[in-house]
């Protein structure tokens, strides 16, 4: 039985002896009691004037001086208004750090196969250029996410929706039998993405300047554009890979495989995986005959035009477009096509879609008309939405020079990762590759902890300077710290100091030690309210917290210089489990912890 729990019968009895009176736990308000008052926990007694008819502080007292006699626990209280501060005894800290010390994965609920199923989608990349910063964000949350989820003792599956066709896949497509000379990944040594990405560009450019030539012409600019030979024939091309045409569907399927093979190396080196992939190639005509399912049980209708609507007017929205009038999808109807993929493959019972905040309302119509199409989770499903991020002005352009590409930004980090500890001196005596292996756990944490600690729904601006620091609120100064702490166990280790499975000795410890101890055990209420916020910055920030309070214990006590046996040994124990919660929050994170630093 944890500490709160027995604080709560005893307050129950405690009201009961007092007072003659039943009230439900739930009536119990127990807190981390304020860092300037003094005590571990916090009873509000407001709920209890009215049985106890009398002021808030005689009641705090009254319930304080039984609480002292009757439950070993409590060491002492005192009273603040009608707030009761009690102070826990060491002995029961004690009993409290061998229990979590007894849990490898401790806070961390392992789900059964009858566990609810939660399906979360994340990155949802276009085929037609690499991934890049934005993307960097959505994918490190969507992959946070899901770990955080699973802790909470659901089943996840992790998927990915890939926009893989459409007219901006085509311009690459069109650019590449124009200009490429029969160019390929394995030819020009590039990565297949970036290749892909660069023909994406090289389209843009021939049609810029064919607009500008036709406008020297005496062309509007809407003329020109609609005049341009180039974007035509890429019109002309989809037509043609909407109608299965062998030439233009190979030449797709051979650049998107280019595209795949350069997505996958990226998502390696973040350290993000999927369970399901699906493509939207796939899933637009599903969509179609979902919505003309619907059309026919009256949920939409149809214009005279042929374009099929919803009439969202009820729900305090306005009319949305489901189908164009020559029949084509548009993306909610592609969504709504995954969505049947995807419930025909999963019982699932949440949907969680990972999307920028530019798409609030195409999430707020998708889910009612899900709900209105039958899906179960659709009515419930979760927009877990996240603002834009951006670099400092200036820092680390693509080559396209407007957006930051996501491999240059990983290879940056790494290599700024190398340079800062090389300087501080953090690599000495480390061979060549594992310096190199730290740089990159350094690397890619700095860069996960910065973008993971800020709450996903505000914009952001990402530095990698700042984020490869060692000092501060940083992935590095949690990482050395954790390092830090497996020294001192190497050092105990080497010393022949062994940890026991349980600590018994009977000592007295310090408010310090005693505050850690109850930071450590938060971490499982932590993982809890990370998976019902939906938030993983939750767990960033406690574990960041955790370091901070552990370094301040380590500057200020004695662990392998303790003379006392007994109290070295509890500072050890207390040490591996500070340690194991960095390492099982971090690792929530998708962030890895060097042994060594």
């Amino acid at each position: 039985m944890n500490i709160e729990n027995k604080l709560l019968t005893a307050v129950v009895h405690g009201i009961k002896a007092l007072y003659g009176q039943e009230v439900p736990p739930s009536q119990v308000q127990l807190q981390k009691t304020k860092k300037e008052f003094q005590g571990h926990l916090t009873l509000v007694v407001f709920p209890f004037l009215k049985l106890s008819k009398k002021g808030p502080e005689q009641t705090a007292t009254e319930i304080g001086e039984y609480l002292k006699t009757n439950e070993p626990a409590i060491a002492s209280y005192n009273v603040i208004k009608g707030f009761l501060n009690l102070t826990i005894e060491s002995a029961e800290w004690i009993a409290l750090l061998n229990a979590i010390h007894a849990e490898l994965a401790y806070g961390i609920v392992e789900p059964t196969s009858d566990s609810p199923l939660v399906m979360i989608e994340y990155s949802s990349p276009n085929t037609n250029k690499p991934l890049h910063l934005g993307h960097v964000r959505n994918n490190l949350l969507g992959h946070a996410l899901a770990n955080v989820m699973q802790a909470n003792g659901n089943r996840v599956v992790k998927t990915n929706i890939v926009n893989d066709r459409g007219i901006h896949i085509c311009k690459s497509m069109l650019a590449w039998q124009k200009y490429g000379k029969g160019e390929t990944p394995e030819s020009s040594g590039k990565k297949g993405d970036h290749l892909v990405g660069d023909y994406y560009v090289a389209f843009d450019k021939h049609y810029k300047q064919e607009v500008a030539t036709l406008m020297e012409q005496g062309m509007s600019k809407e003329e020109a554009e609609a005049a341009s030979p180039l974007m035509n024939e890429a019109r002309e091309m989809l037509v043609k890979w909407e109608a299965g045409d062998r030439e233009v569907r190979d030449l797709w399927t051979r650049m998107n495989q280019w595209v795949y093979e350069g997505f996958d190396e990226t998502y390696k080196k973040l350290g993000v995986s999927f369970d399901k992939i699906y493509y939207e190639s796939e899933t637009y005509l599903e969509g179609k005959d979902k919505v003309l399912e619907g059309l026919e049980k009256g949920f939409f209708y149809r214009k005279e035009d042929g374009s099929v609507w919803a009439d969202l007017t009820a729900e305090g929205l306005d009319h949305k477009l489901l189908l164009r009038s020559d029949g084509t999808s548009v993306y909610m109807t592609q969504d709504i096509g995954t969505a049947k993929l995807r419930f025909a493959d999963y019982p699932i019972n949440k949907m969680i879609y990972v999307v920028g905040n530019e798409q609030n309302y195409h999430f707020q119509v998708l889910s009612i008309l899900l709900d209105k199409l039958g899906f179960e989770w659709g009515k419930d499903l979760v927009h877990f939405s996240y603002g834009m991020v951006e670099l400092p002005e200036g820092k680390m352009k693509s080559r396209e020079g407007t957006v930051v590409d996501a491999d240059d930004l990983v290879q940056e980090m790494v290599l700024t990762a190398k340079e800062t500890s090389l300087e501080l001196g953090k690599l000495e005596g480390c061979t060549e590759e594992e310096a190199n292996n730290i740089a990159r756990i350094v690397g890619m944490g700095a860069l996960k902890y910065f973008i993971l600690k800020v709450d996903a729904r505000k914009n952001m601006t990402f530095n990698p300077k700042e984020s490869i620091d060692f000092n501060g609120n940083t992935g590095p100064f949690i990482q050395y710290t954790y390092a830090r702490i497996q020294s001192v166990l190497r050092k105990a280790n080497e010393a022949g100091i062994v940890l026991p499975a349980n600590f018994t000795a009977s000592i007295s410890l310090s408010e310090k030690e005693e505050g850690l101890v109850q930071m450590v055990a938060d971490f499982a209420s932590v993982v809890k309210e990370a998976g019902n916020d939906y938030s993983p910055s939750i767990i960033a920030n406690y574990t960041y917290d955790l370091v901070k309070e552990y370094n301040q214990f380590y500057h200020d006590y004695s662990i392998l210089r303790e003379e006392n046996a007994d109290v070295k040994l509890f500072r050890l124990v207390l040490s591996a489990n500070v340690a194991k919660v960095i390492r099982l929050g971090m690792g929530l994170l998708g962030i890895d912890v060097p042994n060594r630093m």
